[in-house]
């Protein structure tokens, strides 16, 4: 079976991209790996720290256990999204014991996010962690720039940050991070924001982001890893295509399933419904947004 890491390099190569769908409440696994198969796509589900904390994915183990009732190797891997050094509401969080449970269920890659320390902190902390993946043979993540949308309280205006470039991730600092931690993968910030996950903005539409693609060749010229777009809901489509095409070969896409699930529970109490919002939807983010349904064999010969 070929890794995770194997998997988006292809990706990288091709000039296409491995979508990884968040699960934050449990029953979304099986639509989402449902509609993966039907596509003949390949793709990573995943779950971030804060999706067993704030939603109703329960803990990483039962994340694995629903993906082991459902995994298909031709077309799914399991990746653990961002676990935070410092997290969403300021609080240190001791990482390494999360990843080290990860391993041990069998997850098949990992990402640590340091975006929230200095450089130095965070070169530091994601060393420690590559250190940890590697020796069990698998794939670090790391972030490095602020991909904004987690936090409490309202974001600056999205133009603003769009046209000052505030949290873009420096390239300069991106080929120092990536020489010094060994990461495999790197989340850039280039434009891209985080859904909100408070309770009192989780239900809003997100900002219809847009890309800095020069920025993002820049950026993968200088690393010369396998880029990674955290916030993936909502982005302009032309951009995403372009982004594919200049470095990114892993998108993280949360906010459009959750909410789609979210809504259809809300609205008929039925999670058969909730789980048929999260199969039609993702099988459009598949082929006609991300444009990736029948590459399995491109990903994952």
């Amino acid at each position: 079976m070929l890794g995770s890491n194997e998997i988006v390099r292809n990706a990288a190569k091709a000039g296409t991209v491995v979508p990884a769908f968040n699960i934050p409440h449990l029953p979304m696994m099986a639509p989402v790996v449902r509609a993966v198969v039907d596509q003949d796509s390949f793709a990573f589900v995943t779950v971030a720290r804060l999706e067993w904390i704030k939603f109703q994915s329960k803990s990483l183990a039962a994340v694995h256990e629903e993906y082991a009732r459902h995994a298909d190797p031709a077309h799914i891997r399991l990746h653990l999204d961002h676990v935070p050094v410092v997290d969403e509401d300021n609080l240190r969080v001791d990482y390494l014991p999360i990843f080290r449970e990860a391993i041990a269920l069998g997850y098949q890659s990992l990402m640590i996010d340091g975006s929230r320390l200095s450089l130095v902190e965070n070169v530091a902390e994601t060393r420690k962690a590559a250190d940890v993946a590697h020796a069990a043979g698998l794939p670090c993540e790391a972030e490095l720039g602020a991909v904004l949308g987690h936090e409490e309280g309202p974001m600056p205006p999205y133009e603003e940050l769009f046209s000052t470039g505030q949290g873009f991730t420096d390239v300069g600092e991106a080929a120092r991070f990536v020489k010094e931690t060994g990461c495999d993968w790197l989340s850039v910030a280039i434009g891209n924001v985080h859904g909100a996950v408070s309770a009192a903005t989780r239900d809003q539409k997100k900002v219809a982001a847009r890309l800095n693609i020069e920025h993002l060749r820049r950026l993968r010229d200088a690393t010369g890893v396998p880029l990674v777009l955290h916030g993936g809901s909502g982005i302009q489509q032309a951009f995403v295509l372009e982004a594919f095409k200049n470095g990114i070969a892993k998108i993280n896409v949360g906010t459009e399933i959750r909410q789609a699930y979210e809504t259809a529970l809300k609205e008929s109490g039925s999670i058969a419904d909730a789980q048929d919002a999260v199969y039609g939807k993702t099988c459009r983010l598949l082929k006609d947004y991300y444009d990736v349904a029948g590459n399995s064999r491109v990903l994952a010969p």
